[in-house]
């Protein structure tokens, strides 16, 4: 129930974050609860989770930037891999 809470506020926390910070935080959480069930190395997950979600939000925040530029100048998007 504990843990129920807590997720649950930093969801709610998440709302109002910047986006790479919120992918830190997101993907701690995730990371965590793995980190957890994976012989209890739960900060050691969050820690790995908040660097793959950090890097995954500003890869995609990057992308993001790339389609504004090009519909900018009416040159067809990068293609998506």
């Amino acid at each position: 129930m504990k843990s129920m809470i807590v997720v649950s506020l930093l969801a709610l926390s998440l709302a109002g974050a910047a986006p790479a910070q919120a992918g830190c935080v997101g993907g701690a959480v995730v990371g965590g609860v793995a980190g957890h069930y994976a012989h209890h190395h739960a900060l050691l997950g969050a820690a790995a989770g908040c660097v793959v979600g950090h890097e995954l939000a500003v890869r995609k925040k990057r992308e993001l930037a790339a389609q504004r530029a090009a519909a900018m100048r009416g040159a067809p998007p990068p293609p998506h891999h």
